[in-house]
């Protein structure tokens, strides 16, 4: 899952209440499907810093929640807001996102590098995602280089 760290940080979710954030936000359809369709309470969790000097893994955390409607959709304060959208039939969604430990950083130009890792969705040519899947391998080989 990436985060701007200027939005939510690997130290922010350290520190927010009960060290868990709702993953707000998220307007793309098949990230919101990812959340919606195959996380589930307990899935881990890459946490990465994307959109900044140093992008990369910066931490591991958990997902907290089954999806449910992102309240910000509704705001018209927010910068997510969705006209669209209404209490009746809502088109975002998000979980709960829990801290597990800050790792070091495992950088974009060290992911990219490793032969190993180049199946990586967050790798593909075009992925902007903001939530993509790993494989159990993928996901080995990672913690393997935290």
């Amino acid at each position: 899952m990436k985060s701007e760290p200027s939005e939510c940080s690997i130290d922010d979710l350290e520190l927010a209440p009960n060290q868990t954030v709702p993953w707000i936000g998220v307007r793309n359809y098949q990230a919101r499907n990812f959340m919606r369709d195959q996380m589930r309470i307990g899935d881990g969790v890459l946490f990465y810093h994307s959109s900044c000097l140093a992008p990369g893994i910066a931490g591991l955390a958990t997902v907290a929640s089954e999806a449910y409607p992102d309240a910000t959709q509704f705001d018209p304060s927010s910068p997510y807001f969705d006209a669209k959208a209404s209490l009746e039939s809502p088109r975002w969604l998000h979980v709960d996102v829990k801290f597990g430990k800050k790792t070091r950083l495992l950088s974009l130009a060290e992911l990219r590098a490793d032969p190993a890792l180049q199946s990586l969705r967050v790798l593909q040519p075009g992925s902007r995602l903001s939530i993509t899947p790993v494989t159990p391998t993928e996901w080995q080989m990672l913690l393997d280089r935290l």
